[in-house]
């Protein structure tokens, strides 16, 4: 009967083999799923003038630039209505088809209709833990102090700016004064009758300070368009 003896540097590269080929065979890790979607950390401070819808996205830009997403084009989801010959502006038709992922890679919706529960009410995966803000942030809700989840959007709750001539978006986002007033949703889908988390009520002016009083402080959602 033949023996065979393996030297050490033998077995040294049989082992080297074996764990070559399961290196080889595991599966690699799913990248990151980036960031698409983002509650403001702040907003830029003057209530509901947010320099118009240029303005509200040049925000949304630049605080994605900082959390080192600005490789993307960033949307505010804010409506507008029709002015000075100007045709209402619609949230839901300025934010691109998704999907849209927040700051930890978590789903928000996969598409403009399952946002806006089109087909199927609350399909969207927008509440307190997973509207983040664009350093990965929890905001604060309702029972927290102060209360920011008041959030500017001037929509319905399809996305839509209203078929009423109230005033609903603050000017149309330039007006930072007592007067006038914005629809909100909250984010954190607690309070105001519904728990809707882009049109629950409308604030009381568009001044900072009236926003922070009703539980805001002139916070929007931003989406990746692309």
């Amino acid at each position: 009967m033949k023996r065979h003896v393996w030297s050490g540097t033998a077995l040294a590269v049989a082992a080297g083999f074996a764990v070559t080929a399961s290196a080889q065979q595991a599966p690699a890790a799913a990248p990151a799923e980036p960031m698409g979607f983002f509650l403001t950390s702040e907003g830029p401070g003057k209530g509901g003038d947010l320099g118009g819808l240029a303005g509200a996205d040049a925000h949304c830009q630049k605080l994605a630039a900082a959390a080192g997403a600005g490789n993307r084009t960033w949307r505010a989801y804010l409506s507008t209505a029709a002015r000075d010959g100007q045709p209402a502006v619609n949230a839901r038709d300025r934010i691109g088809p998704g999907p849209w992922h927040n700051a930890k890679g978590a789903l928000i919706a996969r598409n403009v209709a399952d946002l806006h529960g089109d087909v199927e009410r609350d399909r969207n995966n927008i509440q307190k833990n997973t509207a983040l803000n664009e350093k990965g942030e929890v905001v604060a809700g309702s029972g927290d102090s102060p209360n920011r989840h008041d959030i500017l959007t001037g929509s319905d709750s399809l996305g839509r700016s209203p078929a009423t001539a109230e005033d609903m978006s603050c000017s149309n986002w330039t007006n930072g004064g007592e007067s006038g007033g914005a629809l909100v949703g909250h984010h954190d889908r607690i309070g105001g009758g519904n728990t809707s988390w882009n049109s629950v009520h409308r604030t009381r002016g568009c001044e900072q300070q009236q926003l922070k009083a009703t539980g805001g402080d002139g916070l929007f959602y931003c989406f990746a368009e692309r």
